[in-house]
């Protein structure tokens, strides 16, 4: 499907009245371009996509809550309020403490997998990709385990609820709001907690801030928690869960992983390959000229991230999974502004727990069906059987 659109419609204006760039370099240019807003509220009258009606926006604008701050997460808003919440958040992913969790890493990835060795079929997505990332934004955020697995349903609300709401039903967003609701109550009582005893953790460190010179509101802090949770774990389970899918059926790409190990170029590959982050959305504060096509000031535009990532023009045999391509210019974890804050962190869970799945196994097989989840905007597997065998 995205072959079909990036060949016979590249840049095309939908019926929902939003405009669609689906080839790598028109993608890229977009979200260079420092006219290119992240903030949906900057659609201009006239020019909403469908799902973007007067009643979405006044929603969104009742976020800008009473006590002044904008309560909506970084990833929606621009300069300067991104750049100071965005900021506050980067200190926890600094290479230096992204290398101390790597200890962390590898011994929850190890014990993972030896408990699942030769064990019959496990539905890698729950066992695997989920409980390893979930794992480390717990202990960056302190977290009690006890907590863990009540976040996966409603942190899948939340993902879904990312997708355009023309795609969504009633129950869709009732479950969404349901689950931010959820979160705001949980993190309300967390906060509550780390203000009478703070920690070394990234939740303490936000609270500081929120009570000291840092200008953060309640509510941005509250926002900024949750989407380092559901942003801390959704994307890399689904790289991690598709990562082993596209292994499982290639016995000459373990074979050389298992020899040389997974480096950098490999998980480039397989994020170019898998792209669980399928498209993200910007409205344009300037007319833009994108190939033949200039697109006004006010517009919406969906940047197909997982089509410019098979766009042949940019990628030599792009169906192919290559572990040693080279160069790689995949946008897998976006580009420009709001580059993936987290690229660091996801990119080594995955080669971490890909590494020790294949130095445990001599082989894992897909025993059955594996299903997608509806997603569109954060595409990832339902279900994935393996067996792991030593």
């Amino acid at each position: 499907m995205l072959d079909k659109i990036r060949e016979e419609a590249p840049i095309h204006k939908t019926p929902g009245n939003f405009w669609v760039l689906s080839r790598h370099a028109d993608v890229l240019a977009v979200l260079r371009d420092k006219t290119s807003s992240a903030d949906s509220l900057n659609v201009a009258e006239g020019k909403e996509p469908i799902g973007l009606d007067s009643a979405t926006r006044s929603e969104r604008s009742d976020l800008i809550a009473a006590d002044g701050g904008d309560q909506r997460p970084f990833l929606f808003r621009d300069p300067p309020d991104h750049t100071r919440l965005r900021g506050l958040v980067q200190r926890a992913f600094t290479p230096r403490r992204i290398a101390e969790l790597t200890p962390f890493i590898t011994d929850v990835a190890r014990s993972t997998i030896a408990r699942h060795l030769d064990a019959g079929p496990i539905d890698a997505v729950q066992e695997i990709a989920f409980a390893l990332p979930v794992a480390v934004i717990c202990e960056m955020l302190a977290i009690p385990k006890g907590d863990h697995e009540s976040f996966q349903h409603h942190s899948a609300l939340l993902a879904r609820g990312l997708d355009p709401d023309f795609m969504l039903s009633d129950a869709d967003r009732s479950e969404r709001d349901e689950a931010l609701m959820h979160f705001v109550l949980y993190f309300s009582a967390l906060v509550d907690e780390r203000r009478k005893a703070p920690g070394d953790d990234l939740l303490s460190a936000l609270v500081a801030a929120r009570d000291g010179e840092d200008a953060l509101s309640e509510g941005e802090l509250l926002s900024t928690a949750i989407l380092l949770l559901v942003a801390g774990h959704e994307t890399t389970m689904n790289l991690i869960s598709g990562s082993m899918l596209a292994l499982s059926g290639d016995l000459g790409a373990q074979r050389d992983l298992r020899e040389r190990g997974v480096d950098r170029a490999a998980v480039d590959e397989l994020l170019r390959f898998v792209s669980p982050v399928q498209l993200t959305g910007r409205t344009l504060l300037a007319d833009q000229t994108v190939g033949d096509e200039t697109l006004e000031a006010g517009s919406f535009v969906m940047l197909l991230l997982a089509a410019a990532n098979r766009d042949p023009a940019a990628f030599e045999r792009p169906a192919t999974l290559d572990l040693t391509r080279d160069p790689n210019p995949q946008i897998g974890f976006g580009f420009g502004l709001h580059h993936c804050l987290g690229s660091p962190l996801a990119r080594l869970e995955a080669q971490v727990v890909l590494d020790e799945l294949l130095a445990m196994t001599s082989s894992f097989d897909v025993v059955g069906e594996t299903p997608y989840r509806p997603n569109v905007v954060l595409r990832g597997l339902a279900e994935l059987p393996v067996e792991l065998r030593s």
